[in-house]
């Protein structure tokens, strides 16, 4: 059987395949009983989320989101859970980082180009519809055109962070993150933590900035790596969280909602986190 909760999921309001409602009525399918949906730098599809989950009333919406944080040579995904997404000025930050999403969107397919791979960005922005771009959505367009196979075959080479057509945007730092999302009531966590190389030193210091959470029941990671993150979370007095990542992209092997997620126990922590938080920010 697999799991009853999954924090880590994505819509096409960021760079996730299923509408919202078609998210919501997988995850219901699957037997799913506790969610988040943390779609990158925006809460625009949560709406559509609520509306959907009335269908369900045995499964239960907490609101997240997943920010981009930079570090040098590196990124760092920070996610935020139960925040108080309405706040005008939460809002109007994310706006910011969507437009540098666009942006560098536009000019990671203007550096494809001078490597001889023609993206049309217009049918970028097409497969992204209405949702926040990502590098994601340059990536099915290129399996489009027959330059890869599989949409993570592009981050390979080309559109990691050391890749030949990464492009920087404005970001934060995690810690400015952190903070950002304990303004708004959000519970801070660390997503997929695995590689890093001093995982203890990262920790420590975004715990010093409110860090609450880190992802251990990670769907993509081997059972070890999944217990030694344990042993990480508990050494730090962390909330051990977790979930599928899904997005739907078509990569062979990819996790299912509901193929690895954390104990019912996870929610209530969160939960008495964010009323601490609540407490705090009133």
């Amino acid at each position: 059987m697999g799991a009853v909760v999954d924090l880590h999921l994505h819509t096409t309001a960021s760079d996730g395949r299923l509408s919202p409602t078609e998210l919501v009525r997988l995850v219901a399918q699957n037997g799913l009983k506790v969610v988040s949906i943390s779609d990158h730098d925006t809460t625009e599809g949560l709406a559509e989320v609520y509306q959907a989950a009335q269908e369900f009333p045995d499964l239960r919406i907490i609101p997240g989101i997943e920010l981009s944080t930079d570090i040098p040579s590196d990124e760092i995904h920070i996610l935020g859970y139960f925040i108080q997404y309405d706040d005008p000025e939460f809002q109007e930050t994310l706006r910011r980082f969507r437009a540098g999403r666009l942006e560098r969107g536009r000019l990671m397919v203007e550096k494809l180009a001078t490597l001889g791979i023609y993206v049309d960005w217009e049918r970028v922005r097409e497969i992204a519809g209405d949702g926040s771009v990502g590098r994601p959505h340059i990536a099915l367009a290129m399996v489009e055109q027959g330059y890869i196979k599989e949409p993570r075959d592009a981050f390979v080479e080309y559109l990691g962070r050391n890749g030949l057509a990464y492009v920087e945007r404005e970001k934060v730092t995690p810690a400015e993150a952190v903070k950002l999302l304990a303004r708004v009531g959000g519970v801070a966590v660390l997503a997929h933590p695995a590689q890093f190389v001093d995982l203890d030193a990262t920790v420590l210091e975004l715990k010093a900035a409110g860090l609450m959470g880190m992802e251990v029941y990670y769907a993509q990671y081997s059972r070890e790596t999944v217990q030694r993150l344990a042993g990480v979370s508990a050494r730090h007095g962390l909330i051990p969280c977790g979930g599928s990542d899904y997005h739907g992209l078509g990569n062979t092997g990819e996790p299912l909602p509901g193929a690895l997620g954390p104990p019912m126990a996870t929610v209530e922590r969160l939960e008495e986190a964010a009323r601490k938080l609540a407490r705090a920010v009133r």
